[in-house]
Order: structure tokens, then C-alpha cells, then sequence
């Protein structure tokens, strides 16, 4: 197994044992577990980051990276991680995906700008 795939796997595996965690409501695992999903998949994601042919592999760990990245609060890495995939050549899916993360972990900020609030219970049920 190679170390990117050992690494992914790794962190899948962590971040698994804090969704258990965080179901048994012990959180300061939960937080724990999720920041070392979060490092192992960053590396992995990091490791492929130059290798444009090996899609959807690369972009595929730039987004779960990023998605671990934005649940322990790393957004600005979060962003960055976003970015370098989207700087390859995604799949279409993959890049949507990426986009809607962008904009999750951007939407407040962007209303704020513009002296608006954002009311996300209120798009749920529009949406639901």
C-alpha cells in the first residue's frame, strides 16, 4: 500500500472512531480524533497535490481534507486545500462538490459584507 493510500486510510479510520466518539457524547475525543483525521488526510492530499494525471484521486482527498479540515475549524486550510484542487482538472461532481464547500464556509461572511444575515434553518426548509 502506498503511503498516500495508507495515510487515507488511516484517516478514515480516525475519523470514524470520532463520529463513535461524538455519538457517546465524549466531544474532547471527538475533537481530538477529528484533528488527526484531519493532519493524516491533509498529507496525503499534499502528496498528490502535483500529480495533475491522478484524477479523481487528488481531488477526491483535497476535499475530504478540506471538509475534515472545516469540522476542526481550519477553514483557512480548508480554503487553500479547495483551491489546489480545483487549480487540477476535477471531475465535474467532484468539482461541484468543492465549490458548495466553498460556499458553505464562505456565505456568512459574504452577507455580512453586505449587511445581511444569512438565516440557514430558513434555506433548509425552502430547500427540504
Amino acid at each position: 500500500m502506498s503511503q498516500i493510500q495508507e495515510l487515507h486510510q488511516e484517516a478514515m479510520d480516525l475519523a470514524e472512531m470520532a463520529q463513535v466518539a461524538k455519538l457517546k457524547g465524549d466531544f474532547n475525543s471527538a475533537s481530538q480524533l477529528s484533528r488527526e483525521a484531519f493532519e493524516k488526510e491533509r498529507l496525503a492530499a499534499e502528496l498528490i497535490a502535483g500529480n495533475l494525471e491522478a484524477e479523481p484521486t487528488r481531488s477526491v482527498l483535497h476535499r475530504s481534507a478540506a471538509t475534515l479540515g472545516v469540522e476542526c475549524g481550519e477553514i483557512h486550510t480548508a480554503e487553500r486545500l479547495i483551491a489546489i484542487a480545483l487549480s487540477g482538472n476535477p471531475p465535474t461532481e467532484i468539482a461541484e462538490e468543492l465549490k458548495d464547500l466553498f460556499v458553505q464556509i464562505n456565505i456568512d461572511k459574504y452577507f455580512a459584507r453586505r449587511g445581511l444575515t444569512f438565516d440557514e434553518a430558513k434555506l433548509q426548509s425552502f430547500m427540504g
